[in-house]
C-alpha cells in the first residue's frame, strides 16, 4: 500500500496533463478500439526513402543542373512520400534541400501542410514552414499557427499553435499553446502551457498538455472522474495510466469522496503467451462515515502450464458486508454478494478429463427490513475433483464416465433454527462432509435422416461422509418419525432413457419470404426406481428450472445430493419456420411431461408432486421480421387454471440508434422466504434509446414491481451529438441490497480524438439497454 501511495502521488505531481488513450476492457495485446468518433485512416507504411530519386517540375526552370535549380510556376518536388508544390523554388541539389515560396502545399507521409514559406531538406527532414496549417491523417487533426519547425521525419514543433479534430474552420472545441511538439512515430502531441477551450470558453489549462495522434495507447493523465452518488456524496478520480508494454499495462486511480475520504485503487492487466489475467485493489483508509478501513480485491488469472494441463483462480474479497452499497461503481458489482474464491487445475486427454478444484465463498449478507439475512451461504469446496471420459461411435455404442470426490465444508447454517442457547441442526445441513458418486452412461444412437432413436442406460453409485454439528447438538431427522442414517449411507441407482424424435421438413412462405417450415415431435421416457434420500444432505442440490432444456433431461434436481424417481413420458411438439441463411424467423412449442407413476423423492412439503402430468410448457420466439424479436415462454398449470411462470421479451430495433425493449416476467415459484406476505415476482421492464431531433438521443430504463408497487432499477438519460463532441447526462438508480438503494447522476463529455472528461455511463447505458449504440459512432446495423 505504501507502494501505491507514493505512485499516486508522483503521478499526480507531475506537471504534464497526458490525455491517455482509452482502453476499456479490451486486453493489451488485442486490438484497441479507436477512441469514439475518431477517424480511423490508414497512413501508408514508411518506407526508406534515402535512396529514392527527386523529382522536379515546373513550367520554367534555370539555374545549374549540377548544383542550384530555380523554378518558377506550378513547382511540384517528389521524393518517396514527399511531396512538395508551390508557385517559386529554389532546389540545393548537392545538399537535396528546397527553398518555396508563395501557396506551399506539402504532403509528408498522408500528413497535409500549407503555408507561405517552406525550408526542407529532403534527406534529414528538417526545415520550417511559415504561417501553417496542417491536417493529420491518421486522426483528422488540425490546426494553424505561426511556424511549424521540423526536427526530423517524425518530430515538428509547433509555435502559437491550435489542435481540434473539428471538421470546421470554425471548431467547438481546440487546444491553444505556445509550442506544440508533434511526434507522428510515437502518435502523440504535446502541448506546452496548452488551454483547451470548449465554445470558446477556456475549461483545462496545463503547463503541458499530453494528446494522442493515433489509436495507439499511451501512458498519461486520464481524463477526470467527476460524479455523485447519495451513499457518498461528490467524487472526483484522477486516474493514472502506465502503458508498460504492449502486453501489460497499470491504471492507478486516487479517488476522492466528500463524504468518505481518500480511497486509493490500482488496476493492472497483462497478457502472454499462453498466459492471461487482471487485478484491481480498492482501499480507503480511515472512512469518515463508518471510520473502519474499507478495501476490496479482484483477481483472476489463467495459464497454460503445459499441452493439455491449465491452471487458473478467481478471487475475490471485501472488507464489509455494506461495501456494495457504499460503493455500487466499484470492482464489487452492487448484484455480487456472493464472492467466491476459487483455485482451478485441469488435465485434458484424447478422451478423458480431470479437474481439481479449491472453492470457498464470503457472503456478503443483505438483512431485510426485520433484521434477518437473505442470503444463503453456499458449501465450501475444499476440494473438488472431477473425472470425466467418454467415446462415441465405438461399434455404435457412446460412453461416458462422470466421477467426483468433494469434501464439503461450512461454518454457518442457512437460516439457522435457534433453540435456546443452541443451534439445531438435521442431516440436511450438516456441518461439512465428503461425497463420492461415480456414474457410467452407454448409449446407442440411431440416428437416420428425418428421425432419430436413442436408447440410454446409467447408473448412479453415490457413497456420503457426514461431519458432525460443530455445536455437539446431535442430529435430527426432518420429518417426525425419521431414522438418523449415521455419518456413512450410500446409494446406487440405474436409470434408462429413451429419446425419439422425428422431422418433417416443407417448403412455404413467412410474410412473403420463401422459408423452411419444420414439425418435430419428440417423445422422451425416463425410468428411474425410488430410492429413500429424505435424510440425505442438501450440499449443491436444489429443484431444477423448469423449462424445454430441462424436460428432457433424466434428473429433475440440479447437482448430486438427490436423483428423483421417475416413470414418466415427455411429450413435445416444435415447429420452426427457417429462412435459407439459417435464420429462425418463428419457433413455436408445446411440451409436458407424463407421470406413469408420481415422484416420492422431494426437497420438502413444497417440491411434490400429486398430479399425473407436469404443467404445460408453451414458447414461441424468433426474428420475425429485420427490425422486430420475441421470445416468450409460459408455464401454466392445468389444475389449477393459471400461469405459473411467463416470461415475454420484445425488441423492436428498426434502424441504426432506435431500439425498444419490453419484457415482463411472472413466477408464483419465485417467493421470498422472510417476506410475511409471501408476495412472488411479478415486473415488467422497459427500456429504449431513440432519436429525439437530429442531434438529441433520449435513453432510458426503468423496472417495476407489480407486487410491491416499487420501482426497481432506473435510468434515464440525453445524449447530444455535435460534429466533433458528444454531452452525456446520465442519472441512475441502483438497488444495492434488500433495503437500500444507490442514486448517482453522470456527465460525460467526449471529444472527438481527444479525450472524454467526467465520468464514463457507457457502461451503464449498455448494461441497461440492449442494443444500445453509442451515438458517436456510424450508423450500423446489424441483421439478425
Amino acid at each position: 500500500m505504501t507502494v501505491l501511495v507514493a505512485s499516486i502521488v508522483a503521478a499526480a505531481s507531475m506537471p504534464m496533463w497526458a490525455w491517455a488513450q482509452a482502453t476499456d476492457a479490451t486486453l493489451p495485446a488485442t486490438s484497441t478500439t479507436p477512441a469514439s468518433g475518431t477517424q480511423t485512416n490508414i497512413k501508408p507504411a514508411r518506407v526508406n526513402d534515402s535512396d529514392a530519386p527527386t523529382n522536379v517540375e515546373a513550367e520554367q526552370m534555370t539555374g545549374r543542373p549540377d548544383r542550384l535549380i530555380n523554378l518558377d510556376n506550378d513547382v511540384d518536388l517528389t521524393r518517396g512520400q514527399t511531396e512538395v508544390q508551390s508557385n517559386k523554388a529554389t532546389y540545393r541539389i548537392v545538399e537535396n534541400e528546397v527553398e518555396a515560396h508563395g501557396c506551399v502545399r506539402m504532403n509528408r507521409y498522408g500528413d497535409k501542410y500549407t503555408g507561405d514559406d517552406l525550408r526542407l531538406n529532403m534527406d534529414s527532414g528538417q526545415g520550417f514552414l511559415t504561417n501553417p496549417t496542417y491536417h493529420f491523417l491518421a486522426n483528422d487533426g488540425h490546426g494553424n499557427a505561426d511556424r511549424i519547425d521540423f526536427i526530423d521525419e517524425d518530430k515538428a514543433t509547433v509555435v502559437k499553435g491550435t489542435y481540434t479534430t473539428c471538421p470546421s474552420t470554425k471548431p467547438d472545441w481546440y487546444i491553444k499553446s505556445s509550442t506544440l511538439d508533434i511526434d507522428s512515430g510515437l502518435g502523440e502531441g504535446v502541448a506546452h502551457n496548452g488551454v483547451l477551450y470548449f465554445k470558446s470558453v477556456p475549461i483545462l489549462g496545463a503547463p503541458s498538455m499530453s494528446f494522442p495522434l493515433s489509436n495507439d495507447r499511451q501512458s498519461g493523465v486520464l481524463p477526470p472522474i467527476l460524479g455523485s452518488t447519495n451513499n457518498g456524496g461528490i467524487e472526483f478520480n484522477l486516474p493514472y495510466y502506465f502503458n508498460i508494454a504492449p502486453n501489460r499495462d497499470l491504471t492507478l486511480y486516487p479517488n476522492i469522496i466528500t463524504q468518505r475520504g481518500l480511497q486509493m485503487g490500482a488496476d493492472a492487466r497483462y497478457l502472454g503467451t499462453g498466459y492471461s489475467g487482471e487485478t484491481k485493489i480498492e482501499f480507503l483508509p480511515d472512512d469518515m462515515l463508518t471510520k473502519t478501513n474499507r478495501y476490496a480485491v479482484q483477481s483472476i488469472h489463467s495459464q497454460t502450464l503445459a499441452p493439455g494441463l491449465t491452471m487458473g483462480w478467481n478471487v475475490n474479497f471485501a472488507s464489509d458486508n455494506n461495501y456494495p452499497d457504499d460503493f455500487s461503481h466499484s470492482i464489487t458489482q452492487s448484484a455480487a454478494r456472493l464472492l467466491n474464491r476459487e483455485f482451478d487445475l485441469n488435465y485434458s486427454g484424447s478422451f478423458w478429463s480431470v479437474a481439481a478444484l479449491a472453492s470457498r465463498y464470503q457472503v456478503l449478507q443483505d438483512f431485510n427490513s426485520s433484521g434477518q439475512p437473505t442470503i444463503s451461504r453456499p458449501y465450501d469446496r475444499m476440494p473438488q475433483i472431477t473425472l470425466t471420459a467418454g467415446k462415441q461411435d465405438i461399434y455404435g455404442f457412446d460412453w461416458t464416465v462422470n466421477a467426483q470426490y468433494a469434501r464439503f465444508w461450512n461454518s454457518q447454517y442457512d437460516f439457522p433454527t435457534v433453540i435456546g442457547t443452541s443451534q439445531a441442526s438435521s442431516t440436511l445441513m450438516p456441518l461439512g462432509g465428503e461425497r463420492v458418486y461415480f456414474n457410467p452412461q452407454l448409449s446407442y444412437p440411431i440416428i437416420r435422416p428425418g428421425y432419430f432413436i436413442t436408447p440410454k442406460i446409467q447408473l448412479d453409485a453415490t457413497a456420503y461422509n457426514i461431519t458432525p454439528n460443530k455445536l455437539g447438538v446431535p442430529n435430527a431427522p426432518t420429518v417426525a418419525g425419521g431414522t438418523v442414517l449415521g455419518n456413512e449411507f450410500s446409494r446406487v441407482l440405474p436409470t434408462f432413457s429413451l429419446d425419439a424424435g422425428l422431422t418433417f421438413e416443407r417448403d412455404t412462405k413467412f410474410w412473403g419470404n420463401p422459408v423452411t417450415q419444420t414439425l418435430e415431435p419428440r417423445l422422451f421416457y425416463v425410468r428411474t426406481p425410488y430410492h429413500d434420500q429424505t435424510e440425505y444432505p442438501l450440499f449443491d442440490s436444489g429443484a431444477a428450472d423448469f423449462n424445454f432444456a430441462q424436460i428432457f433431461t433424466e434428473n429433475r434436481y440440479s447437482g448430486h445430493d438427490r436423483i428423483s424417481d421417475a416413470n414418466q413420458l415427455t411429450v413435445a411438439m416444435i415447429s420452426r419456420f427457417i429462412q435459407e441463411s439459417g435464420l429462425e424467423r418463428l419457433r413455436l412449442g408445446i411440451g409436458q411431461r407424463i407421470y406413469f407413476t408420481q415422484p416420492r423423492v422431494a426437497l420438502g412439503p413444497t417440491d411434490t408432486i400429486t398430479t399425473s402430468r407436469s404443467d404445460l410448457l408453451l414458447s414461441a420466439g424468433g426474428q420475425v421480421s429485420q427490425s422486430l424479436g420475441l421470445d416468450n415462454t409460459i408455464q401454466y398449470s392445468q389444475s389449477n387454471n393459471q400461469w405459473v411462470r411467463a416470461s415475454s421479451t420484445i425488441k423492436w430495433q428498426p434502424g441504426p440508434k432506435k431500439v425498444i425493449n419490453f419484457s415482463y416476467q411472472l413466477d408464483h415459484t419465485n417467493t421470498d422466504p422472510l417476506d410475511p406476505l409471501n408476495r412472488y415476482l411479478k415486473q415488467f421492464d422497459v427500456s429504449a434509446q431513440w432519436p429525439l431531433s437530429r442531434r438529441w438521443y433520449g435513453v432510458g430504463r426503468v423496472s417495476y414491481s407489480l407486487q410491491e408497487k416499487t420501482v426497481g432499477q432506473s435510468l434515464l438519460g440525453l445524449e447530444y451529438k455535435a460534429d466533433c463532441w458528444v454531452f452525456r447526462v446520465v442519472g441512475q438508480r441502483t438497488p444495492t441490497s434488500s433495503t437500500r438503494t444507490t442514486t448517482g447522476i453522470f456527465l460525460q463529455l467526449e471529444l472527438n480524438g481527444l479525450s472524454s472528461i467526467g465520468s464514463n455511463p457507457m457502461q451503464a447505458l449498455r448494461t441497461s439497454v440492449p442494443g444500445y449504440q453509442n451515438v458517436n459512432q456510424p450508423d450500423s446495423f446489424i441483421s439478425r
